[in-house]
């Protein structure tokens, strides 16, 4: 794992060089406003990350936990989110329908569009692929500009360039325009 200086984790600078070693990553956005069953937020996505091995998704590193208001209407409960970066034998569909799996057994309904979720799972990217693959739009096209994704990613990966803009996470993370008040909570682990 990298770490650096930067305010997310790392160098801010947009022109660094890229890490080969991050050209084939596949990072998982994981987030969480509605405990469900769980005592909390953090233990849900923790219970999250204990469950990814089982489908065949082995966890590399992962940032701490950001906490940040909901997203579009702040009235609803806050959220935690994080990132985790996966090696996986999955193809990009099948790894789509493991995380599908997990939320499901989560307790996630797909009701009105950003309502509150025991547990939502996004494929932010899958090495360098870039477009639409029957459906799946790769990287996720609103990570970019959303520092609850952004942030976290940056702490684990400062220097992953995104696919298509090219630009670095921790560049992405600080001029990310949703979700600004995102934070890392004091006490999160991160590996």
């Amino acid at each position: 794992m990298k770490s650096g200086s930067g305010e997310y984790g790392g160098p801010v600078d947009a022109e660094s060089r890229a890490d080969p070693d991050l050209d084939p990553a596949v990072f998982v956005a994981l987030g969480a406003n509605d405990k469900g069953d769980r005592p909390d937020c953090r233990e849900a996505l923790e219970a999250a990350l204990a469950r990814f091995p089982g489908e065949g998704l082995q966890v590399i590193a992962r940032s701490s936990w950001w906490k940040s208001a909901a997203w579009p209407d702040p009235l609803e409960p806050p959220f935690l989110n994080g990132v985790a970066r996966i090696r996986s034998a999955l193809d990009p569909h099948a790894l789509m329908a493991a995380l599908g799996r997990i939320e499901e057994a989560f307790g996630r309904t797909r009701s009105a569009r950003n309502a509150p979720r025991t547990l939502d799972l996004d494929l932010v990217a899958f090495g360098r692929l870039a477009g639409d693959l029957d459906g799946l739009i790769l990287p996720h096209p609103r990570a970019a500009e959303r520092l609850f994704v952004m942030g976290p990613l940056a702490e684990i990966a400062p220097d992953w360039r995104h696919p298509v803009s090219g630009r670095t996470a921790a560049a992405l993370a600080a001029t990310a325009t949703v979700g600004r008040d995102a934070r890392p909570e004091a006490d999160s682990p991160h590996s």
